[in-house]
């Protein structure tokens, strides 16, 4: 073990806006980074692709940047690890090559066999009872409704494009793609695997493949990635030819890397059990560690195989956060506006935060819903939509504005009331002095592009009635949490080593004077989702 010891890795942080890629030390010091953007390709009945070949691209470009931008000689870079948008499939054939597009988190054309592997005549919410025992009591979870696990797309593809899915050698994961393209090595993380619903976790340390699992969702069983690792083992060393391009060492080792949940869960700080962070980027989730296997189907959470050998975390997952900014710049603003080029576009939102900042806390009792692909938690429902309720004359682009933050925050209070039923025994048995004032998670971390907003943070403290703790650098969280794990796994630190390492920029505290308005309109949140479920599932259901 070499702790003391400061080398280098190249971090690929492959969201579904695109890949930056970084130099972090073994440390967690962020040194340089580079961003290449890529398309997202969507269209009526659930389409949500992108294209490999993008990935890839746009990842061997801001690589080259990022080297050349950095001063760290190259000698010094001792691994590779990658951390990707989680949830999506690639099928390649025997030579590697994609066979299509990636079906990508966000689609959902999978639904209508999900509602067909569900049918059976005791259904609880939806989900076939008999059915969802076994995968529960093996996996923790099972495939929703929605139609976005990657074992949908799968069946999917199966009963569409049967061709397709013959040709298939394999179906890869995002994150074991970009692995396979760095070394031509063919395996699956235990973090990355999960979401397919056919790995047995029950033993912790001893996660192995489920084949009557397999055999319920029709599959074939060698189409998946045969070789399954921990997230710190190395899968091999980089390929000469990569290695050269990039003009890195030959003996340079590729780390298998996690999903950008689990490396977002370490990059925030929050290693230790119970302790939690929120993510905001383009979806946001809330999560923690936790050292048993739990489910919570009717608010589609379950703890799954962490980073860390021999850990769970708690997994779950809200479709748009930051993504309705981002809709209210692109859809809106300046949607197509040919007067406007890209690089004539101010930066907007250190301009919304200023709006935001000098708007009244409630939005003049304007709520916004940002439901605007459906939702996974603590609800799931692919046919609700977002909204802009109580809106009147006396009301400008301020309170619409501020709304959309206000709205994020509701909607993320409402999966808090789930996750802290969810660690409530164990929290109370094992880590009382962590409870504040009937608060299970009395502090949260904050990262992802979100937490750079200061008034965004403390919109979170008001409505959520929370310290938050502003990660610094946080739009670096993935990176970092990538590189700790890529770290422990070549002997440069220890899981207890991390936590000294992260900074914070500020701390929020909830504001007494919001309390009042921000519980009333939450509530009326709630109301509107109870109100409206049934409208949405008439007007979007095919």
């Amino acid at each position: 073990m070499v702790i003391d010891e400061k080398k280098y890795l190249l971090i690929f942080d492959h969201g579904t806006g695109g890949p930056k890629s970084a130099i972090v030390s073994t440390h967690g010091d962020v040194i340089t980074w580079a961003f290449e953007a890529v398309p997202l390709h969507t269209a009526k009945g659930g389409l949500a692709e992108q294209d490999p070949n993008d990935w890839w691209n746009a990842i061997m470009t801001a690589s080259k940047k990022a080297i050349d931008n950095c001063e760290i000689p190259t000698e010094d870079i001792i691994g590779v690890c990658n951390t990707s948008q989680w949830s999506g499939t690639v099928p390649i054939d025997k030579k590697g090559n994609p066979l299509m597009n990636c079906i990508i988190w966000m689609d959902t054309r999978a639904s209508k066999y999900m509602e067909k592997f569900h049918k059976g005549l005791i259904r609880v919410d939806g989900y076939n009872l008999f059915k969802m025992l076994p995968l529960i009591k093996r996996t923790a979870g099972g495939p929703a409704l929605h139609g976005k696990d990657p074992i949908a797309n799968i069946m999917w593809l199966k009963g569409e494009n049967p061709d397709l899915y013959e040709k298939t050698y394999k179906f890869l994961e995002p994150q074991d793609y970009i692995n396979f393209r760095l070394t031509g090595e063919i395996a699956a993380s235990f973090a990355s695997i999960h979401l397919h619903w056919v790995t047995d976790v029950r033993d912790i340390n001893n996660i192995t493949y489920s084949d009557g699992l397999i055999k319920k969702f029709k599959i074939d069983k060698e189409k998946l990635p045969q070789d399954l690792k921990w997230s710190t083992e190395v899968l091999g060393d980089i390929k000469k030819e990569l290695a050269d391009e990039l003009g890195l060492e030959k003996d340079v080792k590729v780390v298998m890397g996690a999903p950008d949940l689990h490396s977002a869960n370490i990059g925030s700080g929050a290693v230790q059990n119970y302790q939690g962070h929120i993510y905001i980027g383009t979806s946001d989730w809330l999560g923690c560690h936790v050292p048993y296997k739990k489910t919570d189907i009717f608010h589609n959470m379950a703890s799954a195989p962490s980073a860390i050998p021999g850990k769970y975390m708690l997994i779950n997952e809200q479709e748009i956060a930051g993504g309705a900014l981002t809709f209210l710049r692109d859809n809106i603003l300046y949607h197509k506006d040919e007067l406007l080029q890209e690089e004539a576009v101010p930066d907007i939102y250190k301009i919304f935060d200023k709006i935001v900042a000098q708007t009244p806390a409630g939005s003049n009792n304007l709520i916004f819903t940002p439901w605007l692909i459906g939702e996974r938690g603590p609800v799931d429902d692919h046919t609700i939509r977002g909204g802009l309720y109580n809106i009147s004359l006396e009301m400008n682009r301020e309170h619409i504005i501020r709304a959309i933050f206000e709205g994020v925050a509701y909607n993320i209070k409402w999966l808090l009331i789930y996750v802290e039923k969810f660690i409530k025994k164990w929290v109370k048995k094992e880590k009382a002095s962590q409870i504040q004032n009937g608060k299970y998670m009395p502090e949260l971390n904050i990262i992802g592009g979100g937490g750079q907003s200061p008034i965004w943070c403390q919109i979170f403290a008001d409505v959520l009635d929370r310290k938050i703790r502003q990660v610094k650098n946080p739009i670096q969280a993935n990176a970092r949490g990538a590189a700790f794990i890529a770290s422990v796994g070549l002997g440069y630190a220890t899981w207890e080593h991390i936590p000294k390492h992260i900074e914070f920029s500020n701390i929020f505290t909830p504001n007494p004077d919001n309390r009042e308005i921000y519980d009333k309109l939450f509530a009326e949140y709630l109301n509107i989702y109870d109100a409206m479920g049934k409208i949405y599932q008439r007007l979007n259901t095919e």
